[in-house]
């Protein structure tokens, strides 16, 4: 810049000194002092910005779903629709209603029902006053309702998602964001009932959802406590040590041995006795030889848990469904505020393809749990102010899991799934058609026809038709200028390619019959 001139406008320092219109400029030489020590201070402040900034070019943004969750495309949200309509018309055929609640809780409402799965919850950061914690299933919510409500009996279903701060498995189902499907019956009943048309539920919707064989283990939250009392655990060591027989469907005996006895503080004997135990499974035959061991017979508790549970069976046969049940003695469920009948929903194996099932193309893979659920008969008591209790029993269907078996299922079959419910697209053969393409498009609406056409003015015929193929649309419905003045349009079946015309006036009718004869 040495040798240049720096020109300053002082039109309004003139016209604050009452000079008008007239401007005056100030040439001022650069290489002044004044001017010089301004240049270096702001070269110094650009050059402490670039020290701030670094000589890295700035990093790319990464572009990822945070752990344990998923984006869905839509095939994969066809094919949870699909799960979710079968799930929700057996709540509905058994008479459910539905109600929603906050995804998140005041952080005191879910603390200490979980015994040590409390771990897992999601803590949010204080807001506003409150201590909020991310539900993390909607059972408690349920009791928290009812109690707010005063609500003594209902039964009623709930889908939502629930968080977990899990270490996930997303190709197992295991998320830290994932849906349940919730069925509850609250209310003072007679023994097992209620109970029983649970059992009966998981039985309806896991063999309509056609996914394996499966078996649903049952047990009984007294005939566990009486177990341990039988074998010499402390009373405030229950609970510890109910969590411990818990893994047992995850891990060897040896293991849960261990974690009693030298995590846990149990006694080398009591976890001995409670391994014998632990090994009954069975039906009625076998909770009649429990119920004449000496050790049980003296406990209360075992003692009414293996009544209870000889008519749940009862109840069992007469819903046909005895022959997916099993009384299992090492059933414990970890969560701390069951108090009588629990049971789980285990799938025996899983093969991708059906015929694999039968030892014919490929072994079956072992998914685990796909529902499970008992009876909490003291929770909503926990949030009523005079401890008012509201029996309870219900049923959580292990969605996700049910979701990546029916998944890859689709991508191992190479099942074509369709992602719309459109029935009819209506076809240009010639161009200049667009108007009548909106006004029949216009019709088939009103009628309640699912209708889709092209965006674009003039399309050519064969891409229409592509899109129908592709899309899985059973109906072209054809407008050309002949069809125009006839007052009719060509009608035609995308799979068998049969064409016939049909009259405008016929036109929904026609399209209503041709639909039912496809379905």
């Amino acid at each position: 810049m040495e040798g240049s001139n720096i020109v300053v406008d002082i039109a309004a320092i003139s016209k604050m000194e009452g000079s008008g219109d007239i401007h005056h400029t100030i040439c001022i030489d650069n290489d002044k002092s004044a001017v010089r020590k301004k240049i270096s201070e702001e070269v110094a402040k650009l050059l402490e910005l670039k020290a701030q900034l670094g000589d890295e070019a700035p990093k790319k943004f990464v572009l990822k779903c945070p752990k344990g969750t998923r984006d869905y495309n839509p095939v994969q949200m066809s094919i949870r629709e699909g799960v979710f309509k079968t799930i929700i018309s057996c709540f509905k055929r058994h008479g459910a209603e539905t109600i929603d609640t906050p995804v998140f809780e005041l952080k005191e409402t879910l603390t200490g029902k979980y015994g040590e799965d409390s771990k897992l919850i999601y803590d949010l950061k204080d807001q506003g006053g409150e201590l909020l914690s991310l539900r993390y299933d909607l059972t408690v919510p349920f009791a928290r309702y009812l109690a707010m409500n005063k609500i003594n009996a209902i039964k009623r279903y709930h889908i939502a998602k629930v968080y977990r701060r899990d270490n996930p498995a997303m190709t197992r189902g295991r998320f830290r964001e994932f849906y349940q499907c919730d069925f509850d019956i609250a209310g003072q009943y007679d023994v097992m009932l209620p109970d029983a048309e649970c059992v009966k539920i998981v039985a309806e919707i896991l063999t309509q959802l056609d996914i394996g064989d499966f078996k649903i283990r049952i047990n009984h939250r007294k005939l566990l406590d009486g177990m341990f009392a039988a074998c010499g655990v402390p009373d405030d060591k229950f609970r510890t040590i109910c969590s411990a027989v818990d893994k047992l469907d995850k891990t060897f005996w040896d293991d849960v041995r261990a974690e009693m006895v030298d995590e846990k503080g149990l006694s080398p004997e009591a976890a001995d006795k409670i391994g014998h135990f632990v090994k009954f499974s069975g039906g009625i035959d076998t909770i009649e030889q429990l119920m004449k061991d000496e050790s049980l017979a003296k406990q209360k508790d075992a003692v009414e848990g293996l009544e209870e549970l000889k008519v749940l069976l009862t109840y069992c046969d007469l819903y046909k469904v005895t022959d997916k049940v099993v009384f299992d003695l090492s059933l414990a469920r970890g969560l701390d505020y069951y108090t009588g009948v629990i049971y789980e929903a285990c799938l025996q194996g899983y093969a991708h393809k059906p015929e694999a099932s039968k030892g014919k193309e490929e072994e079956c893979v072992s998914v685990g749990s796909v529902a499970g659920g008992g009876r909490y008969d003291g929770l909503v008591g926990m949030f009523d102010a005079r401890g008012k209790k509201v029996p309870c029993v219900g049923v959580s269907i292990g969605i996700e899991r049910i979701f990546a078996i029916m998944e890859q299922r689709a991508l191992a079959n190479n099942t074509k799934v369709r992602t719309t419910e459109t029935e009819v697209y209506v076809v240009s053969a010639q161009k200049h058609l667009v108007e009548h393409r909106l006004k029949l498009c216009q019709e088939l609406w009103d009628a309640d026809i699912k209708t889709e056409q092209s965006y674009k003015k003039n399309p050519k015929a064969l891409d229409q038709f592509q899109y129908c193929e592709t899309n899985g649309i059973p109906i072209a419905i054809i407008l050309g200028q002949s069809e125009i003045e006839s007052n009719c349009v060509t009608m035609k079946n995308t799979v068998t390619r049969a064409e016939r015309k049909v009259s405008r006036d016929d036109l929904v009718e026609e399209i209503r019959k041709e639909l039912s004869s496809l379905s």
